[in-house]
């Protein structure tokens, strides 16, 4: 998926609610369901990268605003 068509981390964790309620209905065929597991997946997958490099831009304005880096 490239950053164009990538969503946003707002957009793709709405998604993911949606989803799961879809998911949640017992009456999605099982080709549906495995359709909308697999969005779900890539979806998660944006998410958590989103997080992540959130996590990296937080840590490095902290260490320039101490002056010192962190050890983890």
């Amino acid at each position: 998926m490239s950053d164009k068509e990538r969503p946003s981390f707002e957009d793709a964790l709405r998604r993911l609610k949606e989803i799961v309620s879809e998911l949640e209905d017992e009456s999605v065929s099982l080709e549906d369901s495995i359709k909308l597991y697999e969005e779900g997946i890539e979806l998660s997958k944006i998410c958590t990268e989103t997080l992540e490099e959130a996590e990296l831009r937080i840590k490095k304005v902290h260490e320039q605003h101490n002056g010192t880096k962190e050890n983890d």
